[in-house]
């Protein structure tokens, strides 16, 4: 082989080699073009870490959350709905990670593949995203889970649109606090935002879930009754109730939440058809709300025994709950088995006016039967009619579950989950009041007046 072919082959190698360096260049840029453009490291975004220049976030009804000034991020004038929308929106530094300045910081950064931040240049900001979420809604949760930590939600189930993310503690975005890394009992967990990510004991609000599994694989559950004195010895060990109840059927032992009633299902259900109704219902899987991961739920009943099984059955144990499922679960049961999986934007806008996305309703994998869905739906119904009264919900037309999750830590959970048959309302919401005591007091309070907010 003489000299000239040998450079030739060279030359050829060099060559190939630029191109292949060209085409994983073109090929990065493609794949990681928004993620470089929305680095802190660039400063044509973020200054000392924090963004800076980017589209304004806005509620539903146009009510406007955050903004650029001058080369900063300013907030809503008002205190009380900066605190109320904390979790939502997010903070510039990016420390709280399902808010939607981290979340969206691309979009909102305004990238594009062709011209890249280039409209920072032109229009001063990115591209400005609309929430689904109501500031009037968020305002009235956030009062109304008065000084409780927490949460509350509330999402349209045929169209996904979360309506209110409501998560306590919180702060004023505007007058951060100097105690705020440093205050643990005030502020422990502030960034967590307890509606997506948050995980708790559900206590009776799962018994929603041994009422599934019972319709489904108890011919006679309708035609039972149970008696009821105060506690049920199971092997092992003993699951106290509530109350004396007596003797009560199945629809008034989930009218009363009789704990010695659904400690009997479970055992005689069994951990292997409880557990495959649990994760009909979310729990051990990965689920998401638009873009964000919510906290896993948790349902292990392997091995266990009899007085355990029973105690899963009621919503204590080991079993914890996010309480994002639990409104997905809801709304399963309102549309017939199937539920539309959450979503927070509605739609995201460029600074010339143009739409660049807009939100598209999608199921979520939480899939109940019809026939179960309409049978929890009565019984649901017949809870707040036969229980705790449809005056709780002044023209509501409620359906739902309180719970009273008991805790090592001091008084029990308020939970309350459920929804609205109107058919102008599609509407499922759940509440988490840590220590609040019964359900049927701040939880269900709260998710009435959050409710009231958006008919009014």
């Amino acid at each position: 082989m003489n000299k000239s072919t040998k450079r030739s082959y060279v030359i050829y190698m060099l060559i190939i080699a630029f191109l292949v360096g060209v085409g994983i260049l073109i090929f990065n840029f493609i794949v990681h073009g928004n993620e470089w453009a929305a680095s802190k490291a660039n400063k044509h975004v973020y200054d000392g870490g924090a963004l800076t220049c980017g589209g304004s976030i806005y509620d539903r009804d146009g009510v406007c959350l955050a903004k650029t000034e001058k080369g900063k991020r300013v907030f809503n004038s008002s205190s009380t709905l900066r605190k109320a929308t904390l979790h939502i929106v997010g903070d510039p530094e990016g420390c709280i990670p399902t808010g939607t300045h981290t979340v969206y910081s691309e979009q909102l950064a305004g990238y594009d593949l062709v011209d890249g931040v280039y409209n920072l240049k032109k229009y001063g900001k990115g591209n400005d995203i609309h929430l689904t979420v109501s500031a009037k809604a968020s305002r009235a949760a956030y009062e109304a889970l008065e000084g409780f930590n927490g949460a509350v939600g509330v999402y349209n189930y045929k169209t996904g649109e979360v309506l209110c993310d409501v998560s306590k503690p919180t702060y004023d975005i505007a007058n951060k606090p100097s105690d705020l890394l440093t205050n643990e009992k005030k502020y422990n967990g502030v960034y967590l935002n307890r509606f997506f990510s948050g995980l708790y004991v559900p206590g009776s609000v799962f018994k929603v879930v041994t009422a599934a599994c019972a319709i489904d694989n108890i011919p006679d559950i309708y035609s039972r009754n149970f008696e009821c004195k105060g506690k049920v010895s199971l092997n092992g060990g003993t699951v106290i109730c509530n109350s004396v109840h007596g003797k009560v059927s199945f629809k008034e032992a989930l009218n009363q939440s009789c704990n010695c009633a659904f400690a009997q299902l479970a055992v005689e259900l069994g951990e292997e058809k409880l557990t495959a109704t649990a994760n009909a219902f979310g729990f051990n899987q990965s689920l998401k709300a638009s873009k964000i991961n919510l906290g896993k739920s948790r349902f292990n009943v392997t091995g266990v025994q009899d007085y355990e099984l029973g105690w899963a059955g009621i919503g204590q144990y080991t079993t914890l709950v996010s309480p994002c499922q639990i409104i997905i679960d809801m709304g399963a049961i309102a549309n017939g088995g199937v539920a539309a999986e959450p979503q927070t934007i509605k739609k995201i806008v460029s600074p010339a006016g143009y739409i660049m996305s807009e939100m598209r309703p999608k199921d979520s994998t939480i899939s109940i039967s019809p026939s179960t869905a309409d049978k929890l739906k009565v019984l649901l119904r017949s809870n707040v009619t036969d229980k705790y009264g449809d005056s709780r919900f002044p023209g509501l037309k409620m359906c739902g579950k309180t719970g009273t999750a008991e805790v090592d830590d001091g008084k029990p959970h308020s939970w309350f989950a459920g929804f609205s048959l109107r058919e102008d309302m599609p509407f499922a919401v759940v509440v988490i009041a840590e220590n609040a005591g019964s359900g049927s007091g701040v939880a269900m309070e709260a998710a009435n007046k959050v409710l009231q907010a958006l008919a009014g």
